[in-house]
Formats: C-alpha cells, structure tokens, sequence
C-alpha cells in the first residue's frame, strides 16, 4: 500500500521516489516484520495462554522424549498467528500487492496457515491429534493444485525444470508441470513442519532460507544480474524479494519468543504457512531443484524419518534411537541448545553454497 500510495506522491516530494526502489523497500519490509512480530507477540501469548492453547508434551508412543520436553509442558502454542500476521501485513504495505506473484505468495502462505491452525485447535481440544493425516494431504495437495494450474496456464511462465550447475539442462514438464508443484508445495511444507520439534529450530532456519531466496529472487527479476549469471529470469520475481523479507522478518520477530527456552511455540500454524511460503516461492522462480540444498536440513530430517519407517517395517530395526533425527541426537546426550546451533550452522553454510551456484551455470 505504502508503494501505491506514497510513491504516487513523489511529484510533491522528490523524496518519495526512494519507494520505487526494491532494496529499500526490501529492507523496511524485513524491520517492518520484525517490529510488528516483537509488537504484538506479548499479546497473543497472554491471549494464548487465556484460551488454555497449551503446548500437551506427553505422548504414549514417546515416553523416553518426554523426559527431556517435560518442561516444555504447558508452553502456548499456535504461535504461528504472530508470523502470520506479520508476514501479510509487512508485504501489503511495502509490496506491489497487484504483482501477480506476491497476490499467490501470499494466499498460499494464508491457506496453508489456516490448515495448520485449524489443526491446531483440534489438537489443543484434548479430543485427537488433529486432522486426519489423508485430510490434511488432500487440502495441501488442492493449494498446490490451484497454484500449480494458475502457472501452468500463465502463458509468460515456463513450465519447465531447470538443473542447478548445469547451463542447458532444462526439461518441459507440459502437463507434468502440475503434479510437480503440488510435489515441491506440500513437501515443502511438510519437511518445516516435521523439522519443528526444537526450541527456535525450524524458524532459524526458516529465516536462513528466507535471505537466500531474497536475493535469488531479486537477481532472478534484474535483467542485467539474470543475464549475467544466466539464470532464469522473470520481470515480477524482483517483488518477491520483499515478500521474502517479510517471511524472513517474521520468523526473526518469532524467534525472540521462541528461542531456548521458548516462550511459545508456532505450531502446525506457523510450520505449514512457512514451508507453503518458501515453497510457492521456489516455484516462482524456477528455483525448485535448489530447494533441496538451501533447505538441505529440512531434507535431513525428512529423510531420518522415511529411512526410520521403511527400517522399522521391513527390518523390525531402527536406524536411529529417535525419528527426526534432532530428537536422535537429543537421545544420544546432545544439549537442545547445541543441536540447534549447529543445525543453523550448517544451513548458513548450504546458503553461502547455494548463493554460489548462481554462478557455477
């Protein structure tokens, strides 16, 4: 709103030219979200906390977890309201929000947070562990489906596959295109949501994750710098640089209430809206491939915990004392603290590793 209305002012005041431009509002877009995040993150916890939206930490099927998360046991939960609200209302006021692109970001990520705190009410009922797991894949599955199709019958997007390090490696997916982004959608967001286990865990390195698609979206809308490192280029993908700061901004906003020990906890709300986000956003920008590297500890985790039940189902044996695998390094005596910092560690690394690849085409 704030691109609409105020740079419309700039023949009053040459100042007012400044919102034209993308690294401005990119950055105001990220404080912006961060601010709002700190702003009204007390709030909603009390609210939280009002309703008896608690944190249950007791599972039957876990009983040695328990003993570590214990003290975790009454923490408010569906805190993903705060990135929620912070990531929409920092992208409307800085954004293009007529840019194709940011109007779909921003209804997926919306979607799918509303699947998760839908989920998240049902759980805090005491009644189930939610909705039923075919439920809720057949809602994601439909969201990637929408997205999906809207690309597909875009006639300036291409429905292709392009390959990390490769020059001229592209395949036209045609129809496939489709089943492909509802794959990359709902795996996306199912890997968030399953790494989001750990105090700060999942939202570190959601923030992580956040600046690096920043920048490739930003090069990915420069005709000079997609031309110059030979990537894909589309003129609306610039703007998308600002909703990535506001995913980014958010999840920096959320982490000083949910870092060790947290205050609060995002839940499905916020795991599902911010693997949705990243996801839709790959997509934008023919980035899909490069998903697995940036996002390689979402990867990991998912891994540990389809190499777990594939064990346990043909061999009666487990790989891992505990499935993710941050919950197997808990188990081996690691500190929660120490497994977090690390996992950050290593997903700062696969960003400066992804960053370069930009370059290696």
């Amino acid at each position: 709103m704030l691109y609409h209305f105020v740079y419309a002012l700039k023949d009053v005041w040459f100042g007012f030219n400044v919102f034209r431009y993308i690294t401005f509002r990119v950055a105001f877009c990220g404080m912006t979200a961060f601010i709002i995040s700190l702003i009204i993150g007390p709030g909603i916890i009390r609210a939280l906390q009002t309703f008896n939206m608690k944190e249950k930490i007791l599972r039957t099927d876990a009983p040695t977890l328990y003993q570590y998360h214990k003290h975790k046991e009454g923490t408010p939960t569906m805190g993903g309201i705060i990135i929620l609200i912070a990531i929409v209302v920092s992208t409307l006021l800085w954004a293009d929000y007529t840019n194709k692109f940011i109007i779909l970001a921003l209804i997926s990520t919306i979607a799918f947070g509303l699947l998760g705190f839908i989920d998240d009410y049902i759980k805090m009922k005491g009644k189930s562990r939610g909705l039923m797991v075919m439920s809720k894949l057949l809602v994601q599955i439909a969201i990637g489906a929408i997205i999906g199709l809207v690309l597909f019958l875009d006639p300036n997007f291409p429905n292709t596959l392009i390959f990390p390090f490769f020059k001229d490696v592209v395949i036209d997916l045609g129809i496939l295109f489709i089943p492909f982004a509802i794959l990359v959608i709902v795996a996306s967001s199912n890997a968030v949501n399953i790494t989001d286990g750990l105090d700060g865990l999942a939202v570190g390195l959601m923030a992580t994750i956040a600046f690096t698609f920043l920048i490739i979206c930003y090069v990915t809308g420069s005709t000079i710098a997609s031309q110059y490192l030979n990537i894909f280029h589309h003129p609306l993908a610039s703007e998308l640089s600002i909703f990535c700061a506001a995913v980014m901004g958010s999840c920096l906003g959320f982490l000083w209430f949910n870092a060790y020990p947290a205050s609060i906890f995002m839940g499905d709300t916020g795991s599902l809206a911010l693997g949705g986000a990243i996801g839709v956003t790959a997509l934008f920008v023919k980035e899909e491939l490069i998903l697995l590297l940036v996002g390689g500890i979402f990867l990991f985790e998912t891994v540990s915990v389809v190499m777990q039940v594939v064990s346990f189902k043909l061999r009666r044996k487990r790989i891992f004392l505990m499935a993710p695998i941050h919950h197997h390094f808990q188990l081996k005596g690691w500190p929660e603290n120490k497994i977090i910092i690390r996992f950050w560690i290593m997903a700062i690394m696969l960003s400066v590793l992804t960053l370069a690849t930009l370059k290696l085409r």
